[in-house]
């Protein structure tokens, strides 16, 4: 009965999704782009921004030049830089403080999925002051115009320039608390690949992972739309194509560029077609062991559509066939897909095991995953406890 529950409710968001109001951010990008955001910025009417950050990416130097452009269009602006990996709510309150007391009119993110996340949440907390971050979980609980979030991406991963959601930890209990609505896609989504071609391998490797995961995860899952599928097989090409190449050669701008596209259409996919099983189980093991959540999909991946079987045959094999992956049969290219998932994840470094799991544990990783993924996420098979136990003792 629940699974019948499960997939009438996902069927029926899926028939409703497209009388939602869904938008798709403005769209810059392009070496030095980042520098075209102040006078974007002061068109808008805005006059003081909130710029939320990292403390490395402010001692670093790395936005000097764009402080420069903000002071020659006369636009005020205050740094919040305490976003750390993983954004929790005491840091989003924090930032709340910080834009309330500076009378901030709007927001500039600038990093990776964390501050991002951060900006969105902050965003929310603006415009529903009588709402807790907790209060906001969930699908479609803000429903308010938020201030105008300019998002600019520094590593091609998670696509939260583009989504619907952000992720937030509370750090008194560990646990990821996911954040949807349409309110949170940022007006303007800003991809310079002058920002990632400092990112170190690991974090190349493991944002790169990340993209293909939410692109992989789309596709599969049922209901996903004509478009969600599209956007998902032009991510999955690019990523196929690019991050190894772009992890052995970092300051390659177009490598670079081809990466952040790939990450942003991986985005648009998934903000429609959902994630699934990897993503519901990553979280928990980023909220118990503070694993890195593209360091975990991209174990987890591999091991989540093996246990898939032939569900995903079909859906694997095309996604075979868009890549140059050959096979005499679905089931033997959708094998052979796996195979070069781990085959990308070995010649960037990445284990196969994550060597974490504690077995006390694992019955509080299944109970946060199916809480999850069950009944939101339209995921190829609904997976009982058991199943769930059989792939999370393999990692």
């Amino acid at each position: 009965m629940k699974k019948y529950y499960y997939r009438s409710r996902q069927y029926m968001l899926s028939k409703i999704q497209p009388l939602i109001p869904w938008r798709i951010p403005k769209f810059i990008s392009g070496a030095g782009s980042i520098y075209r955001i102040p006078r974007i910025i002061k068109q808008d009417g805005v006059k003081k921004v909130l710029i939320i950050t990292t403390s490395g990416f402010i001692k670093r130097g790395s936005l000097s030049e764009l402080f420069d452009e903000f002071e020659k269009e006369n636009i005020l602006y205050t740094i919040f830089d305490n976003v750390l990996p993983d954004p929790s709510i005491e840091c989003i309150e924090d930032a709340v403080k910080v834009y309330r007391k500076e009378a901030c009119e709007a927001i500039v993110a600038i990093g990776g999925g964390s501050v991002m996340d951060c900006a969105k949440v902050v965003g929310a907390r603006i415009v529903k002051p009588a709402k807790s971050v907790i209060q906001m979980t969930g699908l479609f609980k803000i429903r308010k115009e938020l201030p105008p979030l300019y998002a600019v991406p520094t590593t091609a991963g998670t696509g939260s320039e583009v989504t619907v959601a952000a992720v937030i930890t509370d750090s008194s209990t560990h646990y990821k608390y996911a954040v949807s609505d349409t309110c949170l896609i940022p007006k303007y989504a800003i991809l310079d690949p002058q920002l990632t071609c400092g990112l170190p391998q690991n974090l190349t490797a493991d944002t790169g992972m990340d993209a293909l995961t939410h692109a992989v995860e789309a596709y599969i899952n049922k209901f996903a739309s004509k478009e969600s599928k599209k956007y998902a097989l032009d991510a999955v090409k690019l990523i196929f194509n690019n991050l190894t190449k772009v992890y052995e050669d970092g300051n390659n701008l177009e490598l670079r560029e081809n990466m952040l596209m790939g990450s942003y259409y991986a985005g648009l996919a998934f903000t429609k077609a959902y994630v699934g099983y990897v993503h519901a189980i990553a979280h928990g093991l980023g909220g118990l062991y503070g694993v890195p959540h593209g360091h975990a999909n991209a174990v987890i991946l591999p091991v989540v559509l093996q246990a898939y079987g032939e569900a995903i045959h079909k859906e694997l094999a095309e996604l075979a066939d868009a890549v140059g992956i050959s096979g005499k049969t679905q089931q033997e290219k959708s094998r052979n897909f796996i195979s070069a998932i781990n085959q990308m994840n070995q010649s960037m470094g990445i284990q196969n095991k994550l060597n974490v799991v504690k077995k006390e544990d694992i019955p509080e990783i299944i109970r946060r995953a199916m809480k999850e993924a069950n009944p939101a996420y339209p995921v190829p098979v609904i997976w009982n406890e058991k199943q769930l136990r059989s792939v999370i003792e393999l990692l």
